[in-house]
């Protein structure tokens, strides 16, 4: 600074020459302990920028402590919930696996039961069409499927085969409206028709009016249709009353879920009555 400024400027002169007086003088005062008072200022004053540096360094360790952690937990749920939805599938698939062994184990046990040669088949797709109810099998001619050969289930009778290729079959389900097969009550072996009507199940038809028929009766197979044996469950009766002729009006229904069909058995061994019939028009 210039000289000249400094002589224009007494005060600014006697307060710094104050403070080095004070200084100087504190240098030679000491306190009760024997410190000198400027090192007992000096040191809290620096004590205290220690403190609050240090407080703010701490807790920005904190902070940095803390995110950290939080990452680490939104990782480990992350893998959590990824293990999770893992042992889902494997859960859905181990069901899934056993359902398809219970349904195999049952159409084992049909085969060892039933007296015919039969083979297995698994339901690879379903009829597009509301008006035809049909599924394809993946099993075909060069499986010795033929058309007419009855599929049946360990509930019971599904339908035939209308349509065999060399390696899928087409077949027609029981409740198509199409479909009709030679029946008969079991308890009291009336005999009579059953015809699909699609999604309202299964009607009996040419049941005499005088014939005994109560809800919960039994409906299997006749056998003189030459396409299902004999004594296959059809279902049962649900409804029964006196029709405006001298038939009954008989509702029944099916033993098979046909929404949840996924294998069937294929009746090789042709029933009875087609035999008989193929035999009279052998010349």
């Amino acid at each position: 600074m210039p000289l000249a400024d400094i002589k224009q400027r007494p005060g600014l002169l006697l307060g710094a020459a104050v403070i080095l007086h004070v200084g100087l003088i504190s240098t030679q005062v000491n306190t009760r302990s024997g410190l000198p008072i400027l090192q007992v200022v000096t040191f809290g004053a620096f004590a205290e920028v220690q403190r609050v540096v240090m407080g703010t360094l701490t807790g920005s360790h904190d902070l940095w402590s803390d995110y950290l952690a939080l990452q680490g937990v939104r990782a480990e749920n992350a893998q959590l919930k990824q293990e999770l939805q893992s042992l889902q599938v494997r859960l859905q698939e181990e069901r899934a696996l056993a359902r398809q062994s219970e349904d195999l184990r049952q159409l084992l046990e049909l085969r060892e039961r039933a007296s015919l040669e039969t083979t297995a088949a698994e339901i690879i797709a379903t009829g597009a069409s509301p008006e035809f109810h049909s599924v394809t099998i993946d099993k075909g001619q060069f499986d010795r499927v033929a058309a007419d050969m009855a599929v049946i289930s360990p509930a019971g009778v599904v339908g035939r085969i209308i349509q065999p290729s060399p390696r899928a079959s087409k077949v027609q389900l029981l409740i198509d409206r199409n479909a009709a097969a030679g029946a008969l009550i079991e308890r009291t072996r009336a005999q009579g028709v059953v015809v699909g009507l699609g999604a309202d199940g299964l009607r009996m038809d040419y049941v005499p009016g005088t014939a005994d028929v109560q809800p919960g009766d039994l409906v299997v197979t006749s056998g003189i249709d030459g396409i299902y044996p004999k004594g296959f469950v059809i279902g049962a009766v649900e409804s029964a009353e006196r029709g405006p002729g001298t038939y009954h009006d008989i509702r029944l229904r099916p033993a098979v879920d046909f929404s949840r069909l996924e294998e069937v058995l294929i009746v090789l061994t042709p029933p009875p009555a087609k035999e008989a019939a193929e035999a009279l028009r052998q010349p």
